[in-house]
């Protein structure tokens, strides 16, 4: 038996949401005694093996193959799957990310596996390791025990603090098996298109810094106007709120809340949004969290770290302008 942390990459690059993921796998590692092994995939899982091999584990694979280049649920649980039963693996984790949420379902139902999804915190008494995962906007936690002899699990990243190198170097060698499967797993789904709305800035869940609008901006040409030069400002990510989403200011993939991403930025910037709970389990966990809200009963200032009752047509681009002007 052991631990598999299925990692995501970009380019070579281990995404930090990964490591938050690990540190979950040393969790129940050190409760069970079981080793933990990695897994990269697609183009780059070469270099990000090599990466990983600095964190202390039993092994690294990767499958470092085009098959797995658009992270298509359909070959990436089918690559998890095979390496699972390759490394007898009886734990599986991986971060809860939408590539997460879409692929290990996939890879638990090829294991007759239970899943657990978005777990916040690791309950061990013992041998016996049980999760913590958010109900209801997250106002309620359940803590929940999989029984199955293969244990899945995708773990919101946000609540657990990136796993720190070892030092100690890992084996790193191919799966063939995860490839072969990979290819024979293409389904009905194909890959049509990327678009990478963001531009130049960093993505979303890995930003430093996330500045987020909302319904209060009242088109998409003010959200766009107002929202750009301040991330600029700061170098950092675009988010929105559902209701600004819906609006049709901001595209989807921006969106922060319950159903959209989960953040937790060493600062959030959140502009003309008024706290809806959904949004609220989205990113109060950012380390520090700045509202502009021109309403002062807004609930957004309640968990506020610093609060500005102001219009945000006018308060937004004087703080963009003063950033650039400190910054040089």
């Amino acid at each position: 038996m052991s631990i598999l942390v299925v990692a995501e990459q970009s380019n070579g690059s281990v995404k930090k949401a990964t490591y938050a993921a690990l540190t979950a796998a040393r969790e129940v590692a050190s409760a069970t005694g079981l080793p933990i092994h990695f897994f990269a995939f697609g183009p780059g899982a070469a270099a990000a093996g090599a990466e990983l091999a600095t964190y202390g584990g039993a092994s690294v694979l990767v499958a470092d193959d085009a098959s797995l280049q658009n992270t298509l649920a359909g070959p990436v649980g089918a690559a998890i799957a095979a390496v699972a039963k390759d490394t007898g693996a009886s734990w599986v984790l991986m971060p809860s990310t939408t590539t997460g949420k879409d692929a290990l379902p996939r890879a638990a139902a090829r294991l007759g596996g239970g899943l657990a999804s978005d777990i916040v915190a690791v309950r061990a008494s013992g041998s016996n390791v049980a999760f913590v995962r958010p109900m209801f906007a997250g106002n309620v936690l359940a803590t929940v025990e999989i029984d199955t002899a293969v244990k899945l699990v995708t773990v919101r990243t946000s609540d657990f603090a990136a796993a720190a190198p070892t030092g100690s170097a890992s084996p790193v060698s191919t799966s063939a098996s995860a490839i072969e499967a990979a290819k024979g797993a293409s389904g009905k789904a194909r890959f049509v298109s990327f678009d990478a709305s963001g531009g130049d800035r960093p993505e979303l869940t890995e930003a430093d810094v996330v500045v987020a609008g909302g319904r209060g901006l009242k088109s998409a040409e003010n959200f766009k106007s107002v929202m750009e030069p301040l991330a600029d400002a700061f170098r950092a990510a675009i988010g929105a709120s559902r209701a600004a989403v819906d609006s049709g200011y901001a595209p989807n993939d921006y969106q922060v809340g319950q159903t959209g991403k989960v953040v937790a930025p060493n600062l959030y910037i959140a502009v003309a949004i008024s706290g809806a709970i959904q949004h609220l389990a989205g990113m109060k966990n950012s380390k520090i969290i700045v509202s502009i809200n021109k309403d002062a009963d807004a609930p957004i200032f309640q968990i506020s770290d610093y609060g500005l009752v102001a219009d945000a047509f006018k308060a937004v681009p004087e703080l963009a302008a003063a950033v650039k002007a400190a910054k040089g």
